[in-house]
């Protein structure tokens, strides 16, 4: 367990001192969830095949976080805590807590029509009944017509502007904005538009200074047209047995970085949950209405709402509530999740398609088996 030393000698120091019995059960529960967590994913990722790493925090301390497998078949650079992957939809909370940031200054409201960004709609009226809050919730009504399937090469590299005109020349909602849940990557692309509008900068660049900066992300980045090449992970597919690139230039809309555009390590996804939480670029009070399950007036969905402004609010089977956001996009396939009530937080962030549903679930058994969630 040589990668997990850091982890037990600091333990064991906290300890030094003749531990308690109530130290040492802490520090042997500790050691199981590491040894257990490390057990599995060890199993899960081949070590020379794409794989992922893997945080998990206990209030203000990081318990566990482990790369495995292969960020480069190129280079075969090996995945580390350190390695930035494509968050796919995680990168949406960026885009919205970048909203967030400009109505605290004043610059725009949730309440805005979009009209007063994009008055260029061919349907005026539409503009003009969808709200930035109606995007931020996937409430709008609008619908995704962009015809991806039949120009693939033009949505090879096309941006934030060029997937989100098509939504301005539509005729029609597919329902009024408020009455229900239609999950729509082309309304982040419009928010990241919008943040644009109203900072006078690149939209990358607002949060690069607002919210990597102030959080610790150091490394963080964000898709301007082509990914990064070096520096970060690459995303696989395996067809016919053999492991084939598949993001930028291969998956169309991968350009597209309203939606899915930020790369991010678990370390630093640590930092920005952190920085969340210790209200360090918001407000307490913006924070709380952002992970509160935003309910429309006119909502009239056959399930009840489950999300916030990006923030998806659910409940485990055991009735904890947890605040969180998926990603997949290309070979990529992300989950970010905490749960404010019992102060646990894990990330796990792949290259290549594996069962992060079931992951998930692994590491709720491992944590509740050590009785921190209870």
């Amino acid at each position: 367990m040589r990668k997990f030393a850091w982890v037990l000698l600091a333990l064991s120091a906290a300890c030094a001192n003749k531990p308690s019995e109530s130290e040492e059960k802490s520090t042997r529960s500790y050691e199981n969830f590491i040894r257990h967590t490390d057990e599995f994913f060890s199993g899960e990722f081949p070590s020379a095949e794409p794989g992922g790493a893997v945080l998990v925090a206990k209030g203000d301390r990081i318990i566990f976080k482990a790369g495995y497998g292969i960020a480069d078949l190129a280079t075969k650079e090996r995945i580390t805590p350190a390695t930035l992957f494509n968050l796919g939809s995680i990168s949406k909370t960026f885009v919205s807590n970048a909203v967030l940031i400009l109505q605290e200054q004043g610059r725009l409201s949730v309440e805005d029509s979009i009209y007063r960004y994009f008055p260029d709609f061919k349907n005026k009226g539409i503009a003009q009944r969808v709200k930035v809050k109606h995007l931020l919730s996937h409430t709008s009504g609008l619908p995704d017509n962009r015809q991806v399937s039949r120009d693939t090469v033009f949505y090879l590299t096309a941006r934030d502007e060029e997937n989100w005109a098509p939504i301005t020349r539509t005729p029609s909602l597919v329902f009024e904005p408020g009455e229900k849940f239609e999950y729509s990557n082309p309304a982040y692309n419009g928010l990241a538009l919008i943040v644009e509008k109203t900072s006078g900068m690149k939209w990358q660049q607002f949060v690069a200074e607002n919210i990597f900066k102030p959080a610790g992300m150091t490394t963080s980045t964000i898709t301007d047209g082509p990914h990064p090449q070096n520096g970060v992970s690459h995303g696989y597919i395996k067809a016919l047995g053999a492991w084939r690139e598949d993001d930028y230039g291969e998956e169309p809309t991968f350009a597209a970085a309203g939606n899915g555009g930020v790369w991010s390590s678990v370390e630093e996804l640590a930092r920005y949950e952190s920085a969340i939480q210790n209200a360090i670029f918001l407000k307490p009070e913006t924070i709380s209405q952002s992970r509160t399950v935003f309910v429309p007036a006119n909502w009239k969905g056959e399930k009840p709402p489950l999300i916030g402004w990006s923030w998806f609010i659910e409940q485990t089977p055991d009735s904890l509530q947890t605040i969180g956001h998926t990603g997949s996009q290309g070979g990529f396939l992300c989950n970010y999740v905490t749960v404010p009530e019992k102060q646990i937080f894990f990330v796990i962030l792949c290259n290549t398609p594996r069962d992060v549903p079931g992951y998930t679930r692994t590491l709720f058994s491992l944590l509740k088996e050590e009785n921190w969630l209870d």
